[in-house]
C-alpha cells in the first residue's frame, strides 16, 4: 500500500469526491466527514511521501508500469513533495472549518454538492503538483480550474457569478496558451514527459517554435498565479466567493500555479535558457516589482476585508516571482519559503474573515469596531496573521521577506530591499486601519452588552492552528528551510 502512495494520494480525493453526494443523501454530516476523511487520509500520505524523498531521494511511480517518456510518470522530490504537504493541510483545516461556515453562506441543497467539488478542486491542485507529465499537468490545471468556477459561483451573492465568468474567461485564455505550449513542445521533441524534456530542448533553445511555447508557458501560468497586471480576475474572486472558497483559493491555487511556473522554468526549461536565450528574468523582476508595490497600494484604498487581502495577495505573489527571478539560492529558497508562509498566513486570515461574517454578517473594515471584546481569539488570530505578513520578527512573514533581502545583495542587486521594506511598511498601514478598529475604536452611539460572541469551536480550531503555525514556523524555521534548501539546490544545479 505505502508503495501506491504517489497515487493514491490523489485517487483517495477522486474516490472521495464520488462517494459525498451518495452519503450527501444520509445528511449533510456525512458528506462533510467524507470530505474530512479524504482531506486527512491524502495529507498522512502527503506526509509519508515528504519523509521518503527526504530519506532515500526522488520518487518516481509510473501509471500502468508503463515507463517514461512513453507512460505517465508521477516524480516526487523535495519541492513538489513539500508543497503537496502543504496543500492537503490546508486542505483538510479548510474541509473542517467548511462545516459551520457553510450552513451559514450557502443555500441547503448547495452544500453537499459543494463538498464533492471542493474534493476535485484539491484533486486537481494535488495533481498538478505530482505530476512529471506536462499533459498531465494541464489536465489537472482545467480539474481545478472547472472546479473553482464553480466553487465561485456558488455564492449567493449576484456578484459571485459575474466574478466566476470574469475568472473563466481569464483562466479559458491561461490554459489556452498553457496547452499550445505544450503543443509545441511536443511538435519538435516527440515528448511530455518532463525529465525528457528536459534532456531534449537545450539543443533546440534558439529554435522559434520551442522560444514560442516558453512564452505560452509564462504568459498562461502568469495569468493563473494573478501576477500584475495579469491579476483582473483575482479581487472579485475572492471578496464575493464564500469564505471557504476564498481561503482555499487564497491559500494554495495561486501557490501550485507559482510551482508550476517554478516546475517549468526550472525543470522543463534550464536556468542558462531564461538567463542567456530569452532574457526573461529582467521581465519578471519588473513584474515583480510592480507587483508588490501596486499590489499593498491598492490593499490601502479598500474597504472591504476581502478584497484588502485579496489585493494583498497580488503583491505576495509578486515576492515569490521575485525570488524565483533572481535566479539564485538565496532567492530561490525565499521564494519557496513564501509559498508556504502565505499560504499559512493568509489562509488564517480568511479564516477569520469567515468567522466574522458566520457571526456577524459584515466585511466592511468600519464595521470591525468592537470586535476585540466580541470575538477576543479569533480576532487574536487575525493580529498574529497580521504580523507576519507585515515581516515582524519570529513571524513566518520575516523569513521568507529575510532571504529575498539577502538574495538581492547576493546579486548585486540592493534596489530590492528598499521595495521589500516599503511594501512592508504599506501592509503596516492598511492592517493597522483594521486593528485599529478591532481594539482602539469606539463606537460613536452606546450599544448592549453582549459578552463574547466567537465563532463556533469547528472554526475556531483550524484558524486558530493556522495562526500558530506561524508562529512555530516564524522561530523554529530550520526544518522547512532545509527542505527549502534541498529543493533550490536541485533546481539550479541542472
Amino acid at each position: 500500500m505505502i508503495a501506491h502512495f504517489p497515487i493514491l494520494v490523489i485517487v483517495v480525493l477522486l474516490v472521495a469526491a464520488a462517494i459525498v453526494p451518495l452519503v450527501g443523501r444520509i445528511n449533510r454530516t456525512a458528506s462533510w466527514l467524507t470530505a474530512c476523511a479524504g482531506c486527512l487520509a491524502s495529507f498522512l500520505m502527503a506526509v509519508s511521501i515528504l519523509s521518503t524523498v527526504l530519506d532515500s531521494g526522488r520518487i518516481s511511480y509510473w501509471l500502468g508500469n508503463w515507463a517514461p517518456p512513453f507512460g505517465i510518470e508521477y516524480a516526487y522530490d523535495p519541492l513538489n513533495a513539500f508543497v503537496l504537504v502543504l496543500v492537503s493541510f490546508v486542505a483538510f483545516m479548510v474541509a473542517v472549518y467548511a462545516r459551520d461556515s457553510l450552513e451559514k453562506e450557502l443555500d441547503p441543497h448547495r452544500i453537499t454538492p459543494f463538498y464533492a467539488v471542493y474534493m476535485l478542486f484539491v484533486a486537481g491542485l494535488m495533481g498538478m503538483v505530482a505530476t512529471a507529465d506536462l499533459f498531465n499537468l494541464y489536465v489537472f490545471l482545467e480539474i481545478t480550474s472547472i472546479a473553482g468556477y464553480v466553487l465561485i459561483a456558488v455564492g449567493r451573492k449576484r456578484e459571485s457569478l459575474m466574478a466566476s465568468f470574469t475568472y473563466l474567461v481569464m483562466g479559458t485564455i491561461a490554459a489556452t496558451f498553457v496547452l499550445l505550449g505544450i503543443g509545441y513542445l511536443y511538435m519538435v521533441t516527440g515528448t511530455l514527459n518532463m525529465a525528457d524534456l528536459a534532456r531534449l530542448l537545450p539543443d533546440l533553445y534558439h529554435s522559434k517554435v520551442v522560444l514560442t511555447a516558453f512564452a505560452f508557458f509564462t504568459v498562461g501560468l502568469t495569468i493563473k498565479i494573478a501576477l500584475f497586471p495579469l491579476h483582473n480576475w483575482l479581487p472579485n474572486a475572492y471578496a464575493f466567493a464564500p469564505s471557504v472558497t476564498s481561503t482555499i483559493m487564497a491559500a494554495t491555487a495561486t501557490k501550485v500555479g507559482a510551482y508550476a511556473l517554478i516546475r517549468v522554468m526550472f525543470t522543463v526549461f534550464q536556468p542558462e535558457f531564461e538567463i542567456t536565450v530569452v532574457h526573461v528574468t529582467q521581465v519578471l523582476l519588473f513584474l515583480a516589482t510592480i507587483a508588490i508595490l501596486a499590489g499593498s497600494i491598492l490593499a490601502v484604498a479598500q474597504t472591504d476585508i476581502k478584497k484588502m487581502l485579496a489585493y494583498s495577495s497580488i503583491g505576495q505573489i509578486g515576492y515569490i516571482v521575485l525570488g524565483v527571478a533572481l535566479m539564485n539560492h538565496l532567492g530561490m529558497i525565499g521564494s519557496i519559503m513564501h509559498i508556504l508562509n502565505h499560504a499559512l498566513m493568509k489562509g488564517g486570515l480568511f479564516l477569520v474573515v469567515g468567522a466574522i461574517v458566520y457571526r456577524h454578517g459584515f466585511t466592511h473594515i468600519q464595521d470591525f469596531v468592537g470586535l476585540g471584546r466580541k470575538m477576543p481569539f479569533t480576532m487574536a488570530a487575525f493580529t498574529i496573521g497580521a504580523l507576519s505578513m507585515i515581516g515582524v520578527p519570529l513571524t513566518v512573514g520575516f523569513v521568507s521577506k529575510w532571504y529575498l533581502a539577502l538574495a538581492s545583495l547576493d546579486a548585486g542587486m540592493w534596489y530590492f530591499v528598499p521595495v521589500l521594506l516599503i511594501s512592508s511598511l504599506i501592509t503596516a498601514v492598511y492592517f493597522w486601519r483594521v486593528i485599529d478598529n478591532i481594539y482602539f475604536k469606539k463606537t460613536e452611539k452606546e450599544e448592549p452588552a453582549t459578552g463574547i460572541q466567537e465563532a463556533p469551536i469547528g472554526m475556531l480550531v483550524p484558524t486558530f492552528v493556522l495562526a500558530l503555525l506561524c508562529i512555530v514556523f516564524g522561530i523554529f524555521a530550520s526544518f522547512p528551510i532545509s527542505v527549502a534548501e534541498q529543493a533550490a539546490t536541485l533546481l539550479l544545479m541542472r
